[in-house]
C-alpha cells in the first residue's frame, strides 16, 4: 500500500476548504449527515482511503474539520479529530492504544470522571491502570511500569488541585520506556501551553470547557503530535495490516498522524461519537476570542487568589501563580502567560460550613462546569468527585472544605465583592 495521506486528518480549511462533492465553500454549518458523489469509482475509493472527500458525518464533516484544524493548528500538531464530549476523546485515546490485557499509567490526580473511568470502566474492558503521583522521583514512577504498559497519561494543569505537570520529568519517563505521553491539556489551553513543546505526543482536549467558553457545546478533541515512533515493537496495531480496511498500516502508510487516523477509521467509526456540526459551529466561534478570554481569566484568578491568601475564613489557596505555591517554579516554567481560570481554596470549616458559604455566594454561580465565561464554584468532594471514596479523595489531596472557583471574565471587584459578602 503506497504511503499517502488521509484528508480529513491533514487538510487546511483556513480559507474555507470544501471538499470537491460538498457545496457551498464552508463558512458556515453544513448540516448533512451525507455527501454526493459523482462516480461509483470515487467513493469505492474514498472507502479504501484513497480519496479526500467526505463521505458521512459520523466519520468527517465539513463544519467539524474546521474545528479540528483551528485546535491542530493551535497545538502545533500533525493532526486532529473532534468528538462529542471530552470524556470521548480521552475514551477513545486509551481505546487506540489499549486492547484486553493491557495496561497504562496515569497520574492520579485527574478529573473524578477520569479516575473513575480508568479504574472501573475500563477495567471491564480488561484493561487496567496504576495511579502514581506525578511529584515522585523517576525511580518510584517507574515501579509502575510493566511488559503491556502501552501509554502514560496525565493532565497538565490537574484539576482541581491546579498541580502543575513536570513535563520534562514525564516525557523523560515516557521516552525511557519507549510509550507516548497523553496530556489532557483542557485547562491551559494552547493559548497558554502547548505540550508538544515539552515532550508529549498526544493532546486531549474537553473543547466543553476553556475552548468553547460560554457554555452551549460539549466537544472533545484529539491531537497528533506526529512525533512518536510507532514502529519500536511495542505498537503492532500501528504497524500490522488492518483487515477492516484492506490492509491499511496506520504507522507506515499514515506517517504524518497515524494515531488520528487511526481513531478515526477504527473507532470514530465503529463506536460513533461524532460531534455535531452545529456544536463545532459554536465552538469554532469561541475560538476566536480564546485568546483574550484565556488572558482576563488568568489576570482575574490570580487577582482572586491574592485576596482569599488575606482572609481569614479561608485556610489555604491553591493556584499555581501564587508565590506560595509549590508549583510556581513549574507555571513560571511551563505557563509563563497566565495559570488558566481555575483555582481552589479551603473555607475555614467542616463540609456543612463549607456548603453554606457557597450557598451565600450571588454573582458566583453553583454550576458543575469549569471554563464559562462567568463565575462559578463546584463542591468536588461532594459533587464532581463524589463517586471517590473518602480514602481517594485524600489521596489527590480534596478534603471536604475544598472549593473549586472557575473565575469568570466580569469585573474582578464585582467577583471579590461577591466572595466578600459571603465570607
Amino acid at each position: 500500500m503506497a504511503t499517502k495521506k488521509l484528508h480529513i486528518a491533514t487538510r487546511t480549511v483556513q480559507d474555507g476548504y470544501s471538499p470537491k462533492n460538498s457545496e457551498p465553500r464552508v463558512a458556515g454549518i453544513i448540516q448533512s449527515t451525507t455527501y454526493k458523489f459523482d462516480t461509483a469509482e470515487q467513493i469505492a475509493d474514498v472507502f479504501d482511503l484513497k480519496d479526500t472527500a467526505h463521505i458521512y458525518s459520523r466519520i468527517s464533516n465539513p463544519t467539524v474539520n474546521q474545528l479540528e484544524e483551528k485546535i491542530n493548528s493551535l497545538e502545533g500538531g500533525t493532526g486532529a479529530l473532534a468528538l462529542s464530549s471530552g470524556h470521548a476523546a480521552v475514551t477513545l485515546a486509551i481505546l487506540n492504544l489499549c486492547s484486553t490485557g493491557d495496561h497504562f499509567v496515569a497520574a492520579k490526580s485527574l478529573y473524578g470522571g477520569t479516575i473513575n473511568l480508568f479504574s472501573t470502566t475500563l477495567k471491564k474492558f480488561g484493561i487496567t491502570c496504576t495511579f502514581v503521583d506525578q511529584d515522585e522521583t523517576m525511580a518510584e514512577l517507574q515501579k509502575a511500569i510493566k511488559p503491556n504498559t502501552k501509554l502514560i497519561f496525565a493532565e497538565s494543569l490537574t484539576n482541581p488541585g491546579m498541580e502543575v505537570l513536570d513535563f520534562e520529568k514525564f516525557a523523560a519517563f515516557a521516552s525511557k520506556n519507549r510509550l507516548p505521553l497523553v496530556i489532557d491539556n483542557t485547562f491551559p489551553t494552547p493559548v497558554l501551553c502547548q505540550p508538544f513543546k515539552h515532550g508529549a505526543n498526544i493532546i486531549i482536549h474537553s473543547t466543553t470547557k476553556f475552548i468553547d467558553g460560554h457554555a452551549t457545546s460539549l466537544g472533545g478533541v484529539i491531537v497528533d503530535g506526529g512525533n512518536f515512533n510507532w514502529e519500536n515493537g511495542k505498537f503492532p496495531d500501528f504497524t500490522e495490516p488492518d483487515d477492516s480496511y484492506h490492509g491499511a498500516r496506520y504507522a507506515i502508510d499514515f506517517k504524518a498522524n497515524p494515531f488520528v487516523v487511526k481513531a478515526r477509521t477504527q473507532l470514530l467509526r465503529d463506536l460513533g461519537p461524532c460531534m455535531s456540526p452545529f456544536n463545532a459551529f459554536l465552538t469554532s466561534q469561541g475560538c476566536q476570542t480564546l485568546a483574550l478570554r484565556m488572558e482576563r481569566h488568568s489576570e482575574n484568578t490570580l487577582k482572586l487568589a491574592q485576596w482569599l491568601e488575606k482572609q481569614k475564613n479561608v485556610e489555604w489557596v491553591k493556584y499555581p501563580e501564587l508565590e506560595s505555591s509549590p508549583y510556581h517554579k513549574l507555571a513560571l516554567k511551563y505557563l509563563p502567560n497566565g495559570s488558566s481560570g481555575v483555582m481552589a481554596f479551603g473555607y475555614k470549616g467542616g463540609i456543612e460550613e463549607t456548603k453554606q458559604f457557597i450557598n451565600r455566594l450571588e454573582l458566583a454561580k453553583l454550576v458543575v462546569h469549569v471554563g464559562d465565561i462567568r463565575t462559578s464554584v463546584v463542591h468536588p468532594a461532594s459533587m464532581t468527585h463524589r463517586q471517590l471514596n473518602e480514602e481517594q479523595l485524600m489521596d489527590i489531596k480534596i478534603t471536604p472544605n475544598l472549593i473549586r472557583v472557575s473565575v469568570g471574565i466580569e469585573y474582578i471587584d464585582d467577583i471579590i465583592a461577591d466572595f466578600e459578602q459571603a465570607l
